[in-house]
């Protein structure tokens, strides 16, 4: 019998419909289009409005979508994963309500989070679940309501995120198919760059924090930049030489989508042309952890049985890190 790996046979997605642009930012703070574009390569982000809806109603509707798609029975599924730096409530777990939500009643669920590398440390988490052989099936979401957490009037951060949602599933498989490598990073220095200063239990909520608006993304940017830079395509860089990959067998660059200019300097470095290099930033903006699901379901239709993926992603704490996967079917 073939060595057992974790391959992902399924993709759901969801996005809200208000579409925030540009033009609607350069009402709202010094800004303009051409500088928004040029400089992270973004034109709208989705923004979840309507009132008392968090994270959790992204992801119970991107989980759907793909339970739909496949026509997978919830009850089957045995572990719910959401990946997320914006959960619904700060104690009770997300992932449980999402489970409960979605009818996968024999499943556990718990919340991970590692800001905008969370799906990709939760593809890691998710494989090794499989690959232990106690799980057939483990569903994967990455969701992030950023809304909630950006001041639009700080125009370093508002420009950047939007709301969305994406979510896999992982299922065993004796082809050799499905997740091949990782290698994953981080450094504690990245907490003084990017981060929420408030709400948590160095510095509990307050009036003051409330009025001093530390509740909101801090975000360095220059220096988060610097970082993101270097260390994704390093990370990218250092999987394909591990697993002897030329630029010519790595059929899609699966990048985190921060800032298109991260993404080109990624793809630069692995010696990847454009046309292999996933990218809907334009369209959505950086959504943290829904980024990578939300290309796969963008591009699943051009995806190939056994084609060579490479993901990267870089994000707050400092996080990062690469995933070489073969792709487990053919959607058309």
């Amino acid at each position: 019998m073939s060595k057992l790996t974790a391959a992902i046979t399924a993709v759901g997605a969801y996005v809200p419909d208000f579409v925030l642009t540009n033009q609607m930012l350069e009402q709202i703070v010094d800004t303009n289009d051409e500088w928004i574009t040029t400089r992270t390569g973004i034109k709208t982000r989705h923004i979840l409005k309507e009132k008392g809806k968090g994270t959790s109603h992204m992801a119970i509707k991107a989980a759907e979508n793909l339970l739909e798609k496949s026509n997978v029975d919830p009850k089957e599924i045995d572990l719910v994963i959401v990946s997320t730096a914006t959960p619904d409530l700060p104690v009770a777990a997300t992932a449980a309500y999402v489970a409960t939500k979605i009818g996968a009643v024999n499943a556990f669920a718990y919340d991970l989070q590692a800001a905008c590398s969370g799906f990709l440390y939760g593809m890691s988490t998710a494989s090794s679940y499989i690959e232990s052989g106690r799980y057939k099936k483990v569903l994967l979401i990455g969701a992030d309501k950023m809304s909630s957490i950006i001041d639009y009037e700080d125009r370093a951060t508002c420009i950047i995120f939007g709301d969305g949602a994406g979510a896999v599933l992982f299922e065993p498989n004796e082809e050799g198919l499905g997740h091949q490598d990782e290698y994953l990073r981080s450094d504690g220095i990245g907490r003084d760059f990017l981060r929420i200063e408030a709400g948590g239990s160095i510095l509990p909520a307050s009036e003051e924090t409330v009025k001093n608006k530390q509740h909101y993304v801090y975000q360095d940017g220059k220096t988060v930049f610097k970082f993101a830079v270097s260390n994704m395509a390093d990370v990218a860089e250092k999987i394909m030489k591990r697993n002897n990959l030329t630029h010519n067998d790595v059929h899609w660059l699966v990048p985190h989508q921060a800032n298109k200019r991260i993404i080109d300097a990624t793809a630069s470095r692995m010696g990847i042309d454009n046309s292999k290099v996933m990218v809907n930033i334009e369209k959505y903006g950086n959504t943290t952890s829904a980024t990578l699901p939300l290309l796969l379901r963008d591009y699943e239709n051009q995806l190939k049985k056994g084609d060579n993926l490479i993901f990267a992603a870089f994000g707050g704490g400092f996080t990062w890190g690469s995933i070489y996967l073969k792709w487990a079917y053919n959607s058309n």
